[in-house]
């Protein structure tokens, strides 16, 4: 190796201010072009269709953005934050899925879930809470933290609700009008502080005794559904019962209603009958009376088995009664 061809370092060090010096004249072009590329990309900016953008000018609220390309002052002037005012957001309570970065941990929301009816049960609630941006501008600059202020109202609201029923009610009968009564007040809650949340839902979604008193719980439940159905029971006797004897009540009273007016009818017709009878007889006794005595007969005669004419001459029947034949000697 020729060691006097090898260069020193002094001829590396002057090699390099040449080649730098050379190149020195495109750097101010160089610099330009990347603050004009940096620029354009702080210029140009997009909203999403389910999006409005709020414009700050050195930090403060200027315009809103709709949809679509727009363009702003880069450099930190302008700031655009997109705000999806269409998009339903969910929240959850109670339960094992909080969202990462909640400050609700698994331990927080179990304690959550423990609520006290207004029968000084305890159950553990779950449910949850959909909501939008109805306001974007009182949610980035009213409110410091939109979703810890909807949580910490939601879980105060379901807490009151639970406790003005009773346990059966929470459980069974009430769960939609609690639905809708806590909607109602955390709303309300919302817009008295300005929020810009416009809630949507609010839903309870399982509601169960905790699992240290579960089977009590249950034993307390089956009782009472053995009772429901002897009551049940009870009445579906009664109402097979009561309806019957009413019926026949109602029967016999209407039978004897028709006896005693069929009877006052026949008893007022017969009078009528007598005191017509009673005017003729006196205009004519002797030919009403005959037509009394005919009448009778016609009457009786038909009824009568055996029919015997009697001379009124002869002085007994005897002669005239087959009493060898009816019976006498034969018996």
């Amino acid at each position: 190796m020729d060691w006097q061809n090898v260069p020193s370092p002094e001829d590396i060090i002057d090699a390099g201010k040449k080649k730098f010096f050379g190149y020195s004249k495109y750097l101010p072009w160089i610099i330009l072009g990347l603050f004009v590329v940096i620029g354009l990309r702080g210029v140009i900016y997009s909203i999403g269709p389910d999006e409005v953008g709020v414009m700050q000018r050195f930090g403060r609220y200027t315009d809103l953005s709709a949809p679509g390309l727009h363009a702003k002052i880069p450099f930190g002037v302008d700031k655009v934050t997109p705000i999806k005012v269409e998009k339903i957001f969910k929240e959850e309570f109670g339960g094992l899925s909080s969202s990462v970065g909640s400050r609700h941990s698994y331990g927080s929301d179990l304690e959550q879930s423990l609520m006290l009816t207004g029968d000084l049960n305890i159950l553990d609630v779950r449910w949850i809470v959909q909501f939008k941006i109805k306001d974007p501008i009182k949610l980035l600059f009213v409110v410091r933290n939109p979703r810890n202020v909807i949580r910490d109202v939601s879980e105060i609201v379901m807490r009151r609700f639970v406790g003005d029923y009773t346990v059966d009610e929470v459980l069974t009968i009430k769960r939609e009008e609690i639905d809708h009564l806590a909607q109602v007040e955390m709303q309300r809650i919302l817009d008295d502080y300005q929020t810009g949340v416009q809630v949507i839902t609010v839903k309870l979604l399982d509601v169960n005794p905790p699992d240290k008193v579960k089977p009590a719980f249950n034993e307390v439940n089956e009782a009472k559904q053995e009772k429901e159905k002897m009551i049940n029971q009870a009445w579906e006797a009664y109402n097979k019962a009561i309806p019957k004897a009413k019926g026949e009540a109602e029967r016999t009273i209407r039978e004897a209603e028709g006896y005693s007016l069929d009877k006052i009818n026949r008893a007022k017709g017969e009078s009528e009958r007598f005191l017509v009878t009673l005017g003729e007889y006196k205009k004519a006794p002797e030919i009403t009376r005959k037509r009394l005595y005919l009448e009778t007969l016609a009457e009786v005669l038909p009824k009568a088995k055996e029919k015997y004419i009697i001379d009124p001459r002869q002085s007994s029947i005897l002669p005239l009664l087959d009493l060898g034949r009816k019976g006498g000697l034969q018996q």
